[in-house]
């Protein structure tokens, strides 16, 4: 089941009605969770909901008896150790067994050697990287004593399979998700009628801005060879806000529908493309992965308190785990080294990577320095984003030396000004707010205290995704 669908149009209200009207004890209301969230996820194909199943028992025991044992520290680290293989060879053998044995039977062969290695003929489970990260981020919490382990299993389940962001985040944490499912919970109407903002805006972003975008990326990408670059750069930006409003989009009708039922999830997105340096950008961009690399990576590796080219050697290996994490393909780890090189001259300069203030923090608009360093920190994106849509790398090569040609300069019959123009105006939009959790929050906004502004505002957001809708399609990030 999909956000951008008339099941969950439908599935969500009667869940909602069921949550506060029937099930009002909390433990039927997370049972009610539970249950939701395995049609949710099983509305895809049943036969996942053994794994993620798999996944929480494992899981759930491992918190259990990392406890028992507490003070027996090589017990503990023995259990949470094989929770952790047990739970990557899983995500391994469904996500990248085909591809390690492939390259692998490519590299034997250079050497004469030619090995007759099955590969599997699998479907990748939907959003099988997010719950995994997230209750692997549960037994790391028990192990380093953050967080007790919980006896209550429905509670755990509900934690794991929360169906607003079970497939494509946010990537929860267990400090923060975890104990919301542990106590009563009342009904907040100002949070709930904040979350159905939230989620309208996450609608027009995915069905106005990133379908529309995906209309002429999808048509031109096969073709590129035989377009003028100025046109294959049009189409990298289009993709960039394609990948941005379908990913953004989702966690913010994730976040929103997670509010009607009482529940605060973590901040996804801040508002990337306002960023004026790259580190500045993945501070801003799918937030909750970033900072679960860094915790869990990064900062046990050392970090940036040690020898600078260890902090190198850091950045560089979170950011290869990281492209390697969005798929078993070279072009994904390829983005990630690109992203690390990116980050190379601040660490051996010790470049300023982080602002005092926000951008144009009081002002209208940016200094003519915020501009420019906002306008090369987009290119850089843009360039990365074209990695990262690339089915290969030699596809990837191709498409930047016809992009860096002569006809980069050439204006002619550019296809995709209107959708040009819409992300434009989710700029604006998102320019004026950019202060705010997300675009749809009025609080101190003069224009808003009037409902009637509201109101109009509201239908006229619903009227443009109804006309301007874009050929429907999944998200993007359920293929990770």
């Amino acid at each position: 089941m999909i956000f951008n669908s008339y099941e969950y149009l439908l599935f969500l209200p009667i869940v909602f009605l069921l949550y506060w009207f029937v099930f009002k004890p909390l433990k039927w209301q997370n049972l009610l969770v539970v249950v939701a969230s395995y049609v949710f996820y099983g509305w895809w194909d049943w036969r996942f909901l053994m794994l993620i199943a798999l996944t929480t028992l494992c899981s759930f025991a491992s918190g259990l008896m990392i406890e028992k044992h507490d003070g027996r520290r090589n017990v503990q680290k023995l259990i949470s150790a094989s929770n952790i293989i047990l739970n990557l060879s899983i995500l391994g053998m469904f996500k990248y067994y085909n591809f390690f044995s492939e390259n692998l039977i490519a590299l034997l062969q250079n050497f004469g050697i030619r090995p007759d290695w099955p590969t599997l003929n699998v479907i990748l489970p939907v959003g099988i990287s997010f719950y995994t990260f997230q209750a692997l981020s549960y037994s790391i919490d028990v192990y380093r004593g953050n967080i007790k382990a919980t006896k209550d299993i429905v509670a755990f389940f509900a934690f794991i399979s929360f169906f607003p962001q079970l497939v494509a985040g946010p990537i929860e944490r267990a400090t923060n998700l975890l104990p919301q499912f542990l106590k009563s919970r009342r009904f907040d109407y100002g949070k709930a009628v904040d979350g159905c903002r939230q989620m309208l805006w996450g609608f027009f972003k995915k069905i106005v801005v990133a379908d529309n975008c995906a209309a002429i990326v999808d048509h031109y990408w096969p073709i590129y060879d035989s377009q003028t670059g100025l046109q294959l750069f049009v189409v990298g930006i289009l993709f960039s806000f394609q990948i941005y409003c379908d990913f953004s989009g989702y966690s913010d009708i994730a976040i929103g529908s997670a509010r009607l039922f009482g529940i605060e999830l973590k901040r996804n997105f801040n508002f990337p493309y306002f960023s004026r340096s790259i580190p500045e950008f993945w501070r801003r961009w799918h937030i909750s992965l970033t900072t679960w690399f860094r915790d869990y990576i990064y900062f046990p590796l050392g970090g940036s308190r040690c020898a600078k080219w260890k902090v190198i050697r850091n950045t560089v290996i979170v950011f290869g785990v990281s492209g390697l994490w969005h798929g078993a393909n070279w072009t994904f780890i390829s983005w990630g080294l690109y992203l690390a090189l990116l980050f190379v001259p601040y660490l051996l300069f010790g470049l300023k990577t982080k602002y005092e203030h926000d951008v144009a923090e009081g002002r209208w608009l940016p200094t003519i320095k915020e501009g420019i360093q906002i306008l090369v920190t987009f290119v850089l994106a843009v360039f990365g984003w074209i990695i990262f849509r690339s089915e290969n790398i030699s596809q990837s090569v191709d498409y930047f030396t016809h992009m860096f040609s002569k006809s980069l300069l050439d204006y002619h019959m550019i296809d995709g000004k209107r959708e040009l123009f819409l992300c434009l105006i989710l700029l604006i939009v998102e320019w004026l707010q950019r202060d705010k959790q997300h675009t749809l929050q009025f609080d101190g906004v003069k224009m808003m205290k009037y409902r009637v502004t509201r109101v109009f505002t509201y239908y006229i957001i619903l009227i443009a995704i109804f006309a301007l809708a874009g050929e429907s399609a999944t998200f993007i990030y359920f293929q990770f």
